[in-house]
């Protein structure tokens, strides 16, 4: 039995996660080792280790070491914390391999542990590129850590390969977000309703917007022009949840806590599960704000996205998210387009950009036949000279 751990430290990337995790609980050659870290283990941000847990799976170690940061020094100092603390859950585990998905800093942290431990990491999700968020390099970084990379399109797989992965190490699987949305069991509207204490009337607006950490911002200007955007569309239902811990999320959460009140249609959740989230996607209108589950999966439910601002710059886009600035006036004209019944009906027959279900097997299939005991030292790839 291989012993493969499986890192994670926030809502968004469980979700991703979460069908992998289940494939190599059942395998016959694997043995599921669980560490979680970050913002799962923090009640402000709604305790999401319980839905680990509630999920079926034991949590093998939980490192506290990394929680939220309200500036880069304080991110600088959990890492360091962080590499610590891994180092020796690491060591206790004795893990065969270490599975990491994108970009956090929470995982930076345990791909520096397993690099000085000798143990393979598989990093999933790699070759992308973020362009309003210090994650963009730290996402970099991990590849050049990792020995075994699963990529989500084939262009992010060229760009591993030019920036020097061996291309006999890089797998193109396509996108955990479809196998998320095809393997959940959903809520209808009526359970969604019940769970949440909601009534869900007029367009859904689902809206999530994470701090911009790597271009030029004004978190405070930015949530302001969002919020009276919104503000133009009264009858639509919209369901905020909070952004990820990265440094001033407390802007954010503490502007969106304050313009919720008295909106009888404005609700606003630390964290929705994913479960809830993703029932909440199949029944949105619209996806609003910078994550990535905007670029990722709502085009596979055909969802229109509006993309606000710089964070996701670089990703490959659908036809179906309408990208905008952060000023009032082109949030309101991109959410007017995503409403509107001429572009719903152009999305008939899209093609997606993360190909279809299936990607969580695929990853399995790498795991199980990987010889992690026996890879050969990474070496920089180097293209035949052209003649």
């Amino acid at each position: 039995m291989k012993k493969i751990a499986v890192v994670t430290g926030t809502r968004a990337e469980y979700g991703l996660l979460a069908p992998v995790m289940h494939k190599i609980k059942a395998s016959s050659s694997l043995e599921l080792q669980v560490i979680v870290t970050g913002a799962h283990l923090l009640v402000e941000f709604g305790l999401t280790v319980e839905d680990i847990v509630q999920e079926g799976f034991v949590i093998d170690r939980s490192v506290p070491e990394i929680s939220s940061a309200s500036s880069g020094a304080e991110v600088a100092q959990q890492v360091g914390a962080g590499v610590i603390a891994f180092t020796a859950a690491f060591g206790e585990l004795a893990p065969d391999a270490i599975v990491l998905l994108g970009d956090r800093y929470e995982l930076l942290a345990a791909a520096t542990a397993a690099h000085f431990l000798a143990i393979p990491i598989v990093h999933l999700h790699g070759g992308e590129v973020t362009q309003g968020a210090f994650d963009d390099a730290i996402r970099h970084a991990m590849s050049q850590f990792a020995r075994v990379h699963a990529v989500a399109a084939p262009e992010y797989a060229e760009r591993l390969i030019r920036a020097g992965a061996q291309p006999d190490s890089v797998h193109v699987v396509g996108g955990l977000g479809v196998d998320s949305i095809h393997s959940a069991d959903k809520l209808t509207k009526n359970e969604l309703e019940a769970a949440l204490g909601v009534v869900l009337e007029g367009p859904l607006l689902l809206v999530t917007y994470h701090p911009v950490t790597a271009a030029k911002h004004d978190t405070e200007a930015e949530i302001q022009s969002l919020v009276s955007a919104l503000g133009s569309f009264p009858e639509a239902t919209v369901v905020f949840t909070l952004p990820n811990a990265d440094p001033e999320h407390g802007v954010i959460a503490n502007a969106l806590q304050e313009v919720v009140k008295g909106k009888e249609n404005w609700h606003l959740f630390s964290s929705l599960g994913a479960t809830t989230y993703l029932s909440l996607l199949t029944q949105a209108s619209a996806v609003v704000g910078n994550s990535s589950s905007g670029l990722t999966e709502a085009p596979n439910l055909r969802v229109p996205t509006v993309n606000i601002g710089p964070r996701q710059d670089g990703r490959l886009t659908a036809r179906s998210v309408i990208s905008c600035s952060t000023s009032r006036a082109d949030i309101e004209a991109s959410l007017t387009m995503a409403l509107s019944t001429g572009f719903l009906e152009s999305l008939t027959g899209m093609e997606t950009r993360y190909g279809k279900a299936g990607a969580a097997d695929r990853v399995l299939a790498l795991l199980e036949s990987t010889a992690f005991d026996s890879l050969d030292q990474k070496k920089y790839y180097d293209p035949p000279e052209k003649k």
